[in-house]
């Protein structure tokens, strides 16, 4: 989105290994888990190319409008499942920060990637602060949940496929939270 090329590429890179893992991670799940991981991917594709740096790619006026619609999808696909726990509220959030952020992005004072020249300024700091607040105990409330325990050591053992690691899973949502905290940063 905003900043430096060199900090928009290592988003780009984040993001997109995340959708990968995420993609890997569909291969060996199945059920629920295995829509959740489809739907992270999807949040990691869709993160990583709107991170891309503006001197590499300006995107049509159009494209955040698209951006909008396929999270707006996504969020709408958060908020039915939510009816079947509140396992899912991340989700429609992350779904709903993306929508904001696109149309924050298309909106007419911001332009196409507007924010890359300093001083111009899109979205309603409220909400902007909230959402920066949500994804702030976020973060470190999954950081503190990697934290290793003897405990936890006996579960997965070296037989365990890498893609259904429940640790690496978190580590994807970590990274894409952490993204996503950037993202609303330089909003």
């Amino acid at each position: 989105m905003h900043g430096p090329a060199l900090s928009g590429w290592l988003m780009v890179a984040l993001c997109a290994a995340a959708g990968a893992y995420c993609l890997l991670r569909m291969r060996v799940c199945a059920g629920e888990e295995r829509r959740t991981a489809g739907g992270e991917a999807v949040m990691g594709f869709g993160m990583a190319s709107m991170a891309l740096p503006a001197a590499v790619l300006t995107p049509p006026g159009w494209s955040w409008a698209v951006y909008a619609a396929v999270f707006g999808g996504a969020a709408l696909r958060g908020l039915l499942a939510l009816r079947h726990g509140g396992r899912h509220l991340h989700h429609l959030v992350g779904s709903l920060a993306m929508v904001y952020m696109a149309v924050a992005m298309a909106s007419p004072g911001a332009g196409a990637h507007a924010g890359h020249t300093a001083g111009a300024a899109g979205g309603i700091p409220v909400l902007t602060g909230g959402l920066l607040l949500y994804y702030m105990v976020y973060v470190l409330h999954a950081g503190a949940r990697l934290v290793p325990v003897a405990a936890a050591a006996a579960g997965g053992g070296p037989g365990q496929a890498w893609t259904a690691r429940p640790e690496l899973a978190l580590v994807c949502r970590l990274s894409m939270a952490l993204a996503t905290l950037a993202m609303l940063v330089t909003l």
